[in-house]
């Protein structure tokens, strides 16, 4: 797991966290409200405890990915490059569905069968004025359908390490805090900034050419590599022949030397004679 693979998911978290707020804002007002009655600092641990529960979930998610991909995706990636243009093809879908394009609309709606099928047991959890129950809601909310979550496991599946997934995930969940747990008036200026100067579609292009940049610029590479070295072997080929030339044509000229000396030597003799 690369430091820049953890850039970028923190920065996937922050710019798309107004997805965020509206995939889980009902959820956030419901939190909000069944802790109406406890102290303003009580109030912000368990604020503190649901969102790290959150956390929790997304670091397990991302320890299966990182197992998945360990299991099944590395004994078929060993001795090629599969793992480079998976990793690559991953971040440019990821960097399109930022961009905007519906492509994990479907692993939704898969998620959400699983959602409501944990409906009785979120129910148990409200209201939110211990901190078990803080914490109970916060792992299961990290469990709610969102293709943001979905495009950050993609990643952490093809990184195939289990604590790197873990730890990606995580810090996929800390880029999401801040807008989760902003006042209204912070909420609605980040939102505008964001907006205004399209920060999220920003981070998508940059996805997306870093994807292309890890799964093209190697190959690219390697190209220019061999046609260098074919160049070299070429040069190299053509120089050991022109020298080959050179000796023999030495040789040659020593040859006919010697034969004229000889020539020489005979009109000598048979003018003595």
């Amino acid at each position: 797991m690369t430091t820049a693979l953890l850039v970028a998911a923190l920065l996937m978290g922050f710019f798309g966290s107004p997805h965020c707020l509206g995939m889980c804002g009902g959820l956030v007002s419901a939190f909000g409200l069944s802790m109406k009655d406890v102290s303003p600092v009580k109030r912000r641990v368990l604020i503190a405890t649901y969102h790290l529960g959150r956390l929790l979930s997304y670091s397990f998610l991302g320890l299966l990915a990182g197992l998945i991909g360990t299991t099944v995706l590395e004994p078929l990636m060993i001795g090629n490059s599969m793992p480079r243009l998976l990793l690559g093809a991953v971040l440019v879908l990821v960097g399109v569905t930022m961009l905007g394009a519906p492509f994990l609309t479907k692993l939704e709606r898969f998620g959400m069968r699983f959602w409501q099928f944990l409906s009785p047991l979120r129910q148990k959890v409200f209201p939110l004025t211990t901190f078990p129950r803080a914490l109970v809601a916060g792992l299961l909310w990290g469990f709610l359908p969102c293709g943001l979550v979905y495009g950050a496991l993609l990643i952490a599946v093809v990184a195939h390490n289990p604590i790197g997934g873990a730890a990606l995930m995580f810090v996929f969940g800390l880029g999401t805090v801040p807008m989760l747990v902003a006042t209204h008036e912070t909420v609605h200026w980040m939102r505008d900034k964001i907006g205004r100067f399209r920060l999220r579609q920003l981070n998508g292009a940059i996805m997306v050419l870093s994807g292309l940049a890890v799964a093209l610029v190697p190959i690219a590479m390697s190209n220019m590599h061999h046609g260098g070295h074919t160049q070299m072997n070429h040069d190299n080929h053509s120089a050991l022949m022109s020298e080959t030339d050179s000796h023999d044509m030495s040789q040659m000229n020593h040859s006919m030397h010697d034969m004229d000396n000889m020539d020489t030597d005979s009109n000598t003799m048979n003018h003595s004679q």
